[in-house]
């Protein structure tokens, strides 16, 4: 039988990816690297379930190693804000040190050289999950204004700049103005912050990076996405089109339809 490795960060994406890994027969060792990932319900699910920081990369490697794993995936939020919270290992302070930018994508990229060195080989995160990426056009019954459309127009174009800098994948706008955009504090909190520098009305826009390597960082939205812009009172979010992860979705919509707010895939 096919093994496949499971790096899982926060959230829902390591549940879904294991449950479809596993309904095509595919044993499934995971390895939660934050203290937030869904260990315990991985548990059920899996062959053989870890906990071990994204600090503690030799461990990390030898525990692949050990398990007999030659492919992975690695998905689920890993908080940008934990390169200053958490301690390393020796290996890993190496490869950090190595880099001359510590941005996402070098960091992530040496993370991979770094295991495929190993004999590791980091697959897609779309890797059993294709389903979940977004189409293109309206995805809920909220149909947005001439004026959302043209924010959620210049907020994808503006998400685009940005993710071609690597500084994030999220731009809040409003009314032909950028608002908010994420750094290193993530998207909710990002989201939240549009929240107190206006009166509510934003546009959320989340895209891929122009050169988007898709062994990680798929952008994602799910249900703590919506419930922090119905908490903005935003009026809009706009993705893109086959390349946005919508985890949960039947929820998401329900919540967006609920509140008003227009979800576009372009």
């Amino acid at each position: 039988m096919k093994r496949v490795g499971l790096i899982a960060g926060n959230g829902d994406l390591p549940i879904y990816f294991a449950e479809a890994a596993k309904n095509k027969g595919v044993e499934v060792v995971a390895i939660n690297i934050t203290a937030q990932a869904p260990s315990d319900r991985l548990e059920s699910i899996v062959d053989e379930n870890y906990e071990i920081s994204v600090g503690e990369l030799d461990r990390i490697i030898k525990r692949l190693q050990a398990s007999e794993v030659q492919e992975l995936v690695m998905v689920g939020k890993v908080n940008k804000d934990l390169l200053f919270n958490i301690d390393f290992d020796k290996r890993m302070l190496a490869l950090l040190n190595s880099l001359e930018e510590k941005n996402d994508d070098a960091i992530l990229l040496a993370l991979v050289e770094e295991l495929e060195q190993e004999g590791i080989e980091v697959k897609e995160q779309t890797t059993y999950i294709e389903e979940l990426l977004s189409q293109t056009g309206a995805l809920n019954q909220v149909e947005p204004t001439e004026e959302e459309l043209a924010d959620m127009r210049f907020g994808f174009k503006m998400a685009k700049g940005i993710g071609g800098l690597d500084i994030g994948q999220t731009v809040i706008v409003k009314e032909g103005a950028v608002i908010a955009v994420e750094a290193i504090e993530g998207t909710d909190e990002t989201i939240l912050r549009s929240g107190r520098l206006t009166d509510g009305g934003v546009v959320m826009a989340k895209v891929s990076k122009p050169e988007q390597d898709f062994r990680f960082d798929i952008p994602t939205v799910g249900v703590q996405t919506i419930k922090n812009l119905i908490e903005v009172r935003a009026k809009g979010l706009v993705i893109e089109a086959g390349k946005t992860f919508v985890v949960n979705r039947k929820e998401v919509f329900r919540l967006a339809n609920e509140a008003g707010i227009s979800i576009v895939a372009m």
